[in-house]
């Protein structure tokens, strides 16, 4: 069992009456359990009831009025992931996949599998199918990528960041995922903190789904999977986004921290582990 704290503060300065719907709490998963959490509002406002959406999900939704915002989260999450590695897991045929990981097939906004599926298939279409062939594609990204601050928006797709070859977490995860629906793999987009992440921020993670079962990779290699308190999963990071406003609201200050508890050590990088 490892024992993480985690949290986050948001300051927006909100111009007129918005709406925020919020992804920033940890969700509860077989393998992550979430323990004296909270979340509160500075000035305080109403905050609705937690709602969980198809994908379990958590999103917590403000009305606010014109104010200087300070959002604050935080709780403390005991994660208990697989630690086996996966040994001769191979990928699932879509005639077994269950109806809600079909889905992740498909392209999304983000990740365009259909534009990149014949660059997918030249690359990787060869190899054996299976964990190590979604192994090699976040190798390939991370290998193929510069990590760049500032060098994409909030427009810039899967196809963009293979032309550009910068990006952030989100791009990697974006061009991972398209990569693997590229070649039939479903792959969906992963939210959250992260340990040891530098700089510290919401992390992007992306998952395969492989013999049945979701298996956990970042081809960024700047945070153990093993670290990973995960918000949420979505087709890609519009799915997950922390913040979504409607409204006029101008986000001053952003502070995410993921920690181990005072009794933990430090976690070694390991590639994918089971964490659905």
């Amino acid at each position: 069992m490892t024992q993480i704290h985690i949290g986050s503060t948001l300051v927006y300065d909100v111009r007129q009456r918005t709406i925020f719907l919020l992804k920033i709490a940890a969700g509860s998963t077989p393998h992550q359990q979430v323990n004296d959490e909270s979340l509160t509002t500075d000035p305080i406002v109403n905050i609705e009831p937690c709602q969980v959406d198809l994908e379990g999900n958590r999103l917590h939704r403000l009305v606010v009025e014109p104010c200087r915002l300070k959002i604050q989260y935080q709780a403390t999450a005991n994660l208990a992931p697989d630690l086996e590695r996966p040994r001769n897991v191979d990928e699932s045929q879509a005639a077994q996949m269950p109806p809600e990981v079909l889905t992740y097939m498909n392209p999304s906004r983000y990740c365009e599998s259909d534009v990149l599926a014949r660059f997918a298939y030249e690359e990787f279409g060869q190899l054996p199918s299976g964990f190590t062939r979604v192994q090699t594609i976040c190798d390939w990204v991370y290998e193929h990528l510069e990590y760049t601050p500032g060098s994409t928006t909030a427009t810039t797709t899967a196809a963009d960041v293979l032309l550009q070859r910068t990006g952030v977490c989100r791009d990697y995860a974006h061009l991972a995922i398209s990569l693997c629906r590229g070649i039939g793999v479903p792959s969906r987009y992963v939210s959250g903190y992260a340990v040891n992440l530098q700089p510290p921020d919401y992390h992007g993670f992306m998952e395969a789904f492989l013999d049945g079962q979701w298996y956990l990779f970042d081809p960024t290699r700047l945070a153990s999977t093993l670290g990973l308190v995960r918000i949420g999963v979505g087709r890609d990071a519009a799915d997950v986004a922390f913040c979504t406003l409607t409204g006029s609201a101008m986000l001053e200050e952003k502070c995410v921290w993921a920690n181990l508890g005072d009794d933990q050590t430090n976690l070694a990088n390991n590639p994918a582990v089971s964490t659905a």
